[in-house]
């Protein structure tokens, strides 16, 4: 059974750093891209970054551009998203997600497309 697992969500001031990992497990998912997503209380769940099946690719949203980076290494079937220069609304619960299309050609940036989540890691960040 296919599972991801999220970690490293934490308590931060503002402009400190958090490093998230998501290792996945019942099978690899080289061959597809990733995703990482976060909601607020009362918010919708929205893109934050996300990375190509091939690795050579990375997107953001605009409002973490600068400060995030997402990574993968296949080899522990595991994806990252470094996040630096924390923000008070950076303040959500942060989930990993598997796309359900085999390389696919363009990234999606939908919640629509994304087959696997993780249960989600909390990342507060206090003034």
């Amino acid at each position: 059974q296919e599972q991801l697992v999220e970690s490293g969500g934490g308590l931060v001031q503002a402009g400190g750093s958090l490093r998230l990992s998501c290792p996945a497990s019942g099978r690899s998912f080289r061959t597809y891209d990733m995703g990482w997503f976060r909601q607020a209380p009362g918010k919708e769940r929205e893109f934050v970054a996300g990375i190509s099946w091939s690795g050579g690719r990375t997107y953001y949203a605009d409002s973490v551009k600068g400060r995030f980076a997402v990574s993968r290494d296949d080899a522990k079937n595991t994806v990252y998203l470094q996040m630096n220069s924390l923000k008070l609304e950076d303040t959500a619960v942060y989930y990993c997600a598997v796309d359900r299309v085999y390389r696919r050609a363009s990234y999606g940036y939908s919640t629509d497309i994304y087959e696997y989540w993780g249960q989600g890691t909390r990342v507060t960040v206090s003034s």
